[in-house]
């Protein structure tokens, strides 16, 4: 009797013993939440005064809150493919948000899959405007034509079917990938997962659900005094502020009268800007019922969960509405990051780029890198272990024929200062003001130091600083294409494409 007690006390150790080997071994899950348009300022952890978002706030307490995080190209589509791929817009060619991803292009999703992951992608892809098709590289494919509506979309499900469930997007989207969680944790539980999950919020045109509609009446929305501090920049941003893309323009229809100077008119805005944090609010329920489940099924311990968007926003800064630009509220993005190979309750100040997104989770992951990418790992840096990490990366965005409203624009920022050229796009001089911030001591860029004699040498600095940079990523003035700069129009852009 003592023997087998001996035996059956040898077989328990062993069994537990073999059960947490395997746990600390297992390759971990991947919930990737990307939201289009999310500015850091309309979340909770990043310093929101009105928005309150709990889920997504628990989310950086439990793992890494990124504070300086950028996109290289503020425009959708091509941020989403650098985010996809590691690479600067002029190497992925995704440019604009006409183009499709190449379906050859490797990207992290897919060598996921590779490493034996099941990998689904569900959401807003917005890579192709009218391709709703299942892309390479996932198992599971559910999406839809264009910028799809925040209240009963359609949806091609994998190409096995397609339907338009009643509902608001946030919430719907947020089903599909329940769905699709729950049944790849019955059919295989052993089997790690990749889902990346694409919301339409906040991106416009903006509509809170019910729920939502009024959480925000109460609070007062002035413009900002950086719309009224133009002086010493260059014109194009004055130009620019009757259009599609000023303060005094349409504002994604919520003005219907304009342009409108009027100072009264700032109630149009206002109410523009409380649609778009109620939109907000749903994502941060979303949230909550991601976690929820990951935490009811056992799963979220053994989940890498990243919460990021895909590019700025300017709500009224410099007088302008949109993105594009490489003003600070157009290329500050949020990122979150926790889970397994990440500390907790950790703020990290370094520069990060959405390219560097596919870098990190497949470190994370243990498999194997991307070739010849741009972006960079950022697991040692969230760890405390980088010291050598980046202090200066380039901004690259061409002028758009459909959207006449921001010239073409190559830049530099490192930590603390920021230059800004403007190409006219047929190798002739610049024809628009530069600028130049200190943007350590100047966060708002209030006053454009570029023609101030006292910051020639800074000027110097940075121009050869940029020049050096895009000549190494293969952009020397013979290689870097651009549109040509037909300046800032007033038409509206056409409706399909808005």
């Amino acid at each position: 009797m003592k023997m087998l007690l001996r035996f059956l006390a040898l077989l328990v150790a062993f069994v537990v013993s073999t059960v947490g080997s395997l746990a600390a071994t297992a390759k971990p899950n991947v919930l990737f939440i990307l939201c289009d348009d999310l500015r850091p300022e309309a979340v909770g952890c990043f310093g929101s005064e009105h928005v309150k978002t709990p889920h997504i706030d628990a989310l950086a307490k439990s793992g890494v809150r990124f504070a300086n995080t950028f996109c290289t190209t503020s425009l959708c589509s091509p941020s989403r493919a650098s985010i996809l791929t590691g690479l600067y817009a002029h190497r992925h060619g995704v440019r604009d948000n006409f183009t499709e991803l190449p379906a050859a292009l490797p990207h992290w999703p897919g060598r996921l899959h590779e490493s034996g992951y099941a990998t689904a992608y569900v959401g807003k892809w917005h890579m192709g405007e009218n391709n709703d098709a299942p892309r390479p590289g996932f198992d599971w494919f559910v999406t839809h034509k264009g910028q799809g509506k925040y209240f009963d979309t359609e949806w091609n499900v994998n190409n096995e079917r397609r339907e338009a469930p009643k509902g608001y997007y946030t919430h719907v989207v947020t089903d599909y990938a329940l769905d699709w969680i729950k049944q790849r944790t019955a059919s295989a539980p052993g089997k790690p997962w990749a889902l990346c999950l694409g919301q339409k919020a906040p991106h416009s045109f903006y509509f809170p659900e019910e729920k939502y509609a009024h959480s925000f009446d109460h609070v007062r929305v002035p413009y900002p005094a950086s719309a009224f501090a133009l002086d010493g920049k260059p014109d194009w941003m004055r130009q620019r502020l009757t259009t599609w893309h000023g303060i005094y323009g349409p504002l994604f229809e919520w003005r219907k009268n304009f342009p409108d100077t009027r100072p009264e008119a700032v109630k149009d805005f206002e109410n523009m800007v409380h649609a778009y944090w109620g939109t907000v609010l749903s994502i941060d329920d979303s949230v909550g019922r991601l976690v929820a489940f990951l935490k009811s099924s056992g799963q979220f311990d053994n989940t890498i969960i990243v919460f990021m968007g895909d590019n700025g926003l300017l709500e009224g800064e410099h007088g302008m509405v949109d993105k594009r630009t490489m003003h600070e509220p157009s290329i500050r993005i949020p990122l979150i990051a926790r889970g397994p190979g990440l500390p907790s309750g950790r703020v990290v100040e370094g520069q990060v780029l959405a390219m560097d997104l596919a870098p990190s989770l497949l470190d994370l992951c243990g498999a194997p890198a991307l070739a010849g990418i741009q972006g960079k790992s950022w697991r040692a840096l969230a760890n405390g272990r980088d010291s050598a990490w980046r202090t200066a990366w380039f901004y690259e965005y061409n002028y758009e024929k459909q959207f006449p409203y921001t010239p073409n624009i190559r830049g530099v920022r490192t930590d603390d200062w920021k230059f800004m050229r403007y190409p006219h796009g047929d190798g002739s001089p610049d024809r628009h003001l530069p600028e130049l911030y200190n943007v350590k001591s100047d966060p708002k860029e209030l006053r454009n130091l570029a023609a101030d004699p006292k910051f020639a040498a800074k000027r110097r600095e940075l121009e050869g600083q940029l020049a050096s940079m895009l000549a190494a990523a293969g952009l020397t003035p013979e290689k870097d294409k651009m549109p040509l700069d037909e300046g800032i129009k007033t038409e509206l852009p056409d409706q399909k494409i808005r």
